[in-house]
């Protein structure tokens, strides 16, 4: 398609409240509109015009592109925030938009929160639902603040509804927002959260309580990145007798284990919970594993000294992957204490893309290699042994060697140098 028999597309977001000026004149003058059927519905199309519901995203766009003179496209809110907008760039179109309020500003509106702060997700019209829905779970899980848009099917609300409960949420479902039958609840309950007779679209919110209002935020909106720092020291950590990862060893494992927004990383032996923490403070959802109720408590300390969210979990694995309301799944975990037992049976229930293993003893390194082996993983490792300038009482300096530590880690389903 050149430019000059490039059809004029104008794409008109729609948010309940009637057509602007320059929209009614854009859809006046359409020969062909697309939209969902409720789109369609909800405004009087011009005489003559050709009616193309967007039952089928790909097979609405050609017939867009084979119709004559301009078009209309029908959209919900800001059709370029996760909207048709991007279909069509991605076909060489060059529409005009005229966009309406988003849903996810006009859901925060209806519970009266601002959402500069917010972590926005999209689990809707993706191809593979069961990853987009963990996906966008763990960033809700993460974040004090976020917004999910559903779809029917795997990503649902029941998708989202009962984890976010189970971590202390405040949970809204704003439902067909800005149609006659508009309605935005509150979720407080587990029946209400399984509940799957909601009206789509809808809008799943959630808000950490305690930080519904205040932010650290205050120049860009949702997951700022990179922390400013990682590998903290163990100084900024409470700890038990030295029973932490030590910030070196935390570094190589940090980057053999990926954090990032939309995964769940487990701490299992978590001590300080350090590694958590880390892993956090990159927009991962941490869940902590510990069988020690005092250390179970510094983990806890040591996510709030750092602003962010981490489950614990008391007890040992993978006994306590057996309780009924288990964790959500790992994309990745960090063995810090534990044996081949807990590696084993945490493997032989879930497949994470990336174990990671820190080993003070020697006698671990094959046991460890072997049981990533034998599940199909790959196995590399490496022995860290940091040594730390200290000073000496003359003025000079010295290397104060640490304990080493090997670090085994595998990665499901790649060669050793990918």
């Amino acid at each position: 398609m050149t430019d000059q028999d490039e059809p004029v597309i104008t794409v008109i977001g729609l948010d309940g409240e009637g057509l602007g000026e320059h929209a009614a004149a854009a859809l006046a003058r359409a020969t062909c509109v697309v939209g969902s059927e409720r789109h369609l519905d909800s405004v009087a199309l011009p005489d003559g015009a050709r009616r193309i519901p967007m039952t089928n995203l790909a097979a609405a766009v050609d017939e867009l592109f084979a119709s004559a003179g301009p078009a209309a496209v029908l959209a919900s809110g800001d059709p370029g925030f996760f909207g048709i907008v991007r279909a069509l760039r991605a076909r060489g179109a060059r529409p005009r938009v005229i966009p309406a309020v988003s849903s996810i500003a006009t859901a925060f509106a209806r519970i009266g929160l601002p959402w500069d702060d917010a972590v926005v997700v999209s689990a809707h019209g993706r191809a593979d639902q069961g990853r987009s829905a963990r996906r966008a779970l763990a960033a809700a899980l993460a974040h004090p603040k976020a917004a999910v848009l559903t779809a029917p099917g795997a990503t649902a609300p029941a998708a989202f509804l009962p984890e976010l409960l189970r971590a202390g949420r405040e949970v809204y479902v704003a439902q067909r927002l800005g149609a006659r039958d508009e309605a935005v609840t509150r979720v407080t309950d587990a029946a209400a959260a399984a509940a799957d007779d909601w009206a789509f679209p809808n809008v799943v919110l959630a808000v950490a309580p305690e930080r519904s209002v205040a932010s650290a935020m205050t120049w860009m909106p949702g997951h700022q990145g990179a922390p400013e720092g990682w590998a903290l020291p163990e100084g900024q950590f409470e700890h038990r007798r030295s029973m932490i990862t030590k910030s070196e060893v935390r570094a190589v494992a940090l980057a053999r284990l990926a954090p990032r927004p939309g995964t769940v990383v487990w701490d299992v032996g978590a001590g300080s919970g350090s590694v958590a923490v880390e892993c956090a403070r990159f927009g991962a959802h941490a869940v902590a594993f510990e069988r020690n109720s005092g250390d179970c408590e510094r983990v806890r300390a040591n996510a709030r000294a750092w602003g962010v969210s981490v489950e614990v979990r008391e007890g040992r694995v993978p006994e306590v992957l057996d309780e009924q309301a288990g964790p959500v799944p790992p994309d990745a975990v960090f063995f810090g204490g534990g044996d081949e037992a807990a590696i084993a049976g945490t493997l032989r229930r879930h497949r994470p893309e990336r174990v990671v293993a820190a080993l003070a003893s020697v006698d671990r390194v094959r046991p460890t290699r072997d049981t990533l082996l034998a599940h199909g993983y790959t196995a590399e490792g490496t022995q860290l042994q940091a040594s730390r300038l200290a000073d000496l009482p003359n003025g000079s300096l010295r290397l104060a060697a640490a304990n080493p530590v090997t670090l085994v880690w595998g990665v499901q389903g790649r060669g050793a140098d990918e």
